[in-house]
């Protein structure tokens, strides 16, 4: 025997107990802790944070993207490659979805658009595999299949400046916000029929309410969200909000909406039952995107012309935190994720 195995309270023996708790214990904790993402819609990148704001890591992808979606898995993260900073701005830009591994951090493919360029919302429907890609030259609700990473079919919108866009429940329908038109166009994937449902001027960002029946979109120069209702297709009604509301969230309970106000500079709250404000949280800087933590208690706001993230409880309805990104990152969507 060696005098540290004769000795328990050996210091040596201390110490390699510690060590192989600490191995045992603590990576695994660490493994799962959760990360952001931020779309650095400047920088082209696809940037990795501790929930803290310290940066990690950088992933390039296509110029100028604007939208991502994870997949049912949270293993990968499709992003749009506009190709453009802002829909305002000319240009032909992208034609591709860039493909990145969220656990190997780096970009493992892209889907090519072909002719369907500057694609900007995205979202995926867990039942069939679909993302619904829309895009604005030409305007078209683009499908592909992530199985096979191909194009399946393209849409008409019968709108102009095809925004964002929002699956609804049972994957066949599909809602995409027409931003300089002003309706959204209700379009059935199966038969392409479309019916175009007004809103206010300038619709942008959509939310589903958690049953899936109500379709939350608001208008960006028109200071109101416009309700949807889903399986009949028309307005269900309408709430006022400060100015400029340009993307929304609802919380898991579906009893608070949370937007991002670009011209107040601020995220505000209100009641979909009551349709009225339940407060604000003023920012320092014009907000872009807005998304909520997995449990819906933090909400991500990004200020992208001064390279800052905010993070903004939810209950409390105040800052937390905010982080800032490399300078002309030009950070967009944020999403927790898990290691």
């Amino acid at each position: 025997m060696t005098p540290m195995t004769r000795c328990p309270d050996h210091p040596m023996t201390r110490f390699l107990r510690f060590f192989l708790l600490c191995t045992w214990f603590c990576l695994p904790a660490a493994a799962s802790e959760s990360q952001l993402i931020v779309l650095h819609k400047a920088a082209s990148s696809l940037g990795f944070y501790t929930p803290d704001g310290r940066h990690l890591a950088d992933v390039p992808v296509g110029k100028h993207p604007h939208e991502l979606v994870l997949s049912p898995d949270g293993r990968y993260a499709w992003i749009t490659d506009n190709g453009t900073m802002r829909i305002e701005d000319a240009g032909t830009g992208g034609n591709t979805v860039s493909i990145v591994d969220l656990r190997e951090r780096r970009k493992v493919g892209e889907v090519p658009l072909g002719e369907f360029r500057r694609p900007h919302g995205i979202d995926l429907d867990p039942k069939t595999g679909l993302l619904a890609v829309s895009t604005e030259l030409p305007d078209r609700l683009v499908l592909i299949d992530t199985r096979t990473r191909r194009v399946t079919k393209h849409l008409d919108t019968q709108g102009r400046t095809s925004h964002m866009v929002k699956w609804a429940a049972g994957g066949r329908w599909a809602f995409v916000s027409n931003s300089t038109s002003a309706n959204v166009a209700a379009i059935d994937t199966e038969t392409g029929a479309v019916k175009l449902i007004p809103t206010a001027a300038r619709p942008e960002g959509s939310a589903l309410s958690p049953d899936g029946k109500t379709l939350y979109v608001v208008n960006r120069e028109a200071a109101k969200i416009t309700l949807v209702d889903v399986a009949a297709r028309r307005v269900a009604g309408e709430i006022a909000t400060g100015n400029g509301p340009v993307r929304i969230a609802v919380t898991p309970d579906g009893r608070q909406l949370v937007y991002a106000l670009m011209h107040d500079q601020a995220v505000e709250f209100a009641d979909p039952a009551s349709r009225k404000v339940l407060g604000r949280v003023a920012l320092e800087g014009r907000p872009v995107s807005l998304t909520l933590s997995r449990d819906g208690k933090l909400a991500f706001a990004s200020a992208q012309d001064d390279d800052t993230v905010y993070v903004i409880s939810v209950a409390g309805r105040k800052i937390e935190r905010k982080f800032k990104t490399a300078p002309g990152a030009g950070p967009d969507p944020v999403l927790e994720i898990g290691r």
